[in-house]
């Protein structure tokens, strides 16, 4: 049995549609009537979208339901699939915590509410039953003011038994009048001990060379490979990993064809540049990680050694994961602990 490492996962994208529609049939029966049944829901909830923008907005539906009473359900779920259904060793679960606050209060008492969401995330993560090695990365957004952006960060910092990074979100097209204040954010996580990783060159509206300098791995990257491969050197050099999401980009109209990947995958593996194949929104596209690694192989987009070395490069990139663990020892303890020869270690010491 493999084990794998998933790095770029949000949480407001990784709620499965069957699950959402039980919350909202028995608990929002607002947004349930909505669709005539389950099929309606599932068909409007996973269809391909035109554009990143358009395809962004499905985040907020769910956002509006993840409150601070109901992350533990959706959170405990979003795990027990992980390691039932996925063999997931390892995951970084990455979300915007101002967008878990209350609507109604006041910036400022937002903000405070931030801390408790992270530690509510943090506490119904870590689950014996599901011994998943899991941390957070915190997610600035490119639609909320400087103030609260900065406060991410600063709360990530302070956070850092739960958060292992920030990232920033919410369409990479809308980052380019604001690339001075998240190069001073990001410079100030790496500053405090934070690693970073950042949605960029994502589409070919996303591609900010000046924020490269900032960045740890890449949230998707894929235009460098495809348009500015002259950019690959550097990366390599700087030990740049691209977190690539396949489905994602089927689903944001940025690809025609999955099999335009072929081109990311050779061009980042010839200049020695690292891929971790990633999900993004596996409930928004009702596809598990190992298929991500299926589908790339029967479509002969990568090989099976390149198969073989994305899924090493997302143990080895992963921001809270000790690289002497290997995952091979971690399934023969959890193997002998479901045989009942000892007991599941602790997180602790995985």
């Amino acid at each position: 049995m493999a084990l794998y490492a998933e790095l770029h996962r949000h949480l407001g994208g990784s709620v499965v549609p069957r699950v959402l529609w039980r919350y909202f049939q028995r608990n929002r029966l607002d947004l349930a009537e909505r669709f005539a049944d389950y099929p309606a829901f599932e068909e409007f909830y996973t269809k391909p979208r035109n554009t990143l923008d358009e395809y962004l907005e499905l985040h907020t539906m769910v956002e509006s339901v993840q409150t601070e009473v109901t992350l533990p359900y959706f959170v405990y779920r979003l795990m027990r699939g992980a390691y039932v259904f996925e063999n997931l060793a390892y995951l970084e679960l990455r979300y915007t915590p101002f967008l878990r606050t209350p609507e109604h209060l006041s910036q400022s008492e937002r903000i405070e509410r931030m801390t408790q969401v992270v530690e509510i995330v943090g506490k119904a993560s870590q689950l014996g039953e599901y011994p998943i090695v899991t941390s957070q990365i915190l997610c600035m957004h490119s639609r909320l003011p400087y103030e609260v952006n900065k406060a991410i960060v600063e709360l990530a910092v302070q956070m850092n038994h739960y958060v292992c990074a920030v990232d920033v979100a919410g369409g990479d097209a809308h980052y380019c009048d604001r690339l001075t204040e998240f190069a001073e954010l990001f410079d100030y996580a790496r500053s405090n001990g934070l690693k970073t990783t950042g949605h960029l060159y994502e589409t070919t509206e996303g591609c900010y060379p000046e924020l490269l300098p900032y960045l740890m791995r890449l949230g998707h990257g894929i235009q460098i490979p495809l348009r500015y491969p002259e950019l690959l050197p550097q990366l390599a050099r700087d030990r740049q990993c691209l977190e690539v999401c396949p489905t994602t980009y089927l689903k944001t109209g940025t690809l025609d064809s999955i099999d335009q990947l072929k081109t990311v995958f050779d061009r980042c593996f010839e200049a020695g540049v690292d891929i971790a194949i990633c999900t993004d929104n596996a409930g928004l596209h009702n596809v598990r990680l190992p298929f991500e690694y299926e589908t790339l192989l029967t479509r002969d987009i990568i090989s099976f050694a390149q198969l073989q070395a994305c899924q090493d490069a997302a143990f080895r990139h992963a921001f809270a994961w000790k690289y002497e663990q290997r995952p091979e020892r971690i399934l023969g303890e959890v193997l002998r602990s479901e045989l009942g020869s000892s007991p599941t270690p602790p997180l602790s010491a995985l």
